[in-house]
């Protein structure tokens, strides 16, 4: 092997296991520390009407004042975390896909597939999504 094989090797070897890392880390949703497979609960004032927000292993969206829906976190692409919600969708930044708020469906490829709809039970001012 040549030194120029030598350094293309370790150099593929040393991204590949970054990746990895990085994709190990990916377990967990931006700013949900922990996220567990179990029922969240959140106050619904935390919820921005015609926006939303991920907790735990969900995504829990206001499209309309009053109006909550929860979905899963997980892009139907790649089953790795959504990592953003805007204001017009749920972002899947790694390769492009985007699903609406309203009912979880794909607005933007790659995805063919609708977010897995989750279940929200609203007592008073507090939201419990399972």
């Amino acid at each position: 092997m040549t030194d120029a094989q030598l350094s293309r090797r370790t150099a593929l070897i040393a991204v590949g296991g970054s990746t990895l890392a990085f994709c190990l880390g990916c377990s967990t949703a931006p700013g949900s520390a922990g996220a567990s497979s179990g029922p969240v609960s959140i106050k619904a004032a935390e919820i921005p009407v015609g926006s939303g927000k991920i907790v735990g292993q969900f995504v829990i969206t206001q499209p309309t004042a009053g109006k909550f829906e929860a979905f899963s976190y997980l892009c139907t692409h790649q089953n790795l975390p959504v990592q953003q919600v805007s204001d017009t969708a749920i972002v899947c930044g790694r390769h492009g896909s985007s699903y609406s708020l309203t009912d979880g469906s794909v607005l933007t490829g790659p995805a063919t597939r609708a977010l897995s709809k989750a279940n929200v039970a609203r007592s008073g001012d507090t939201l419990t999504i399972s």
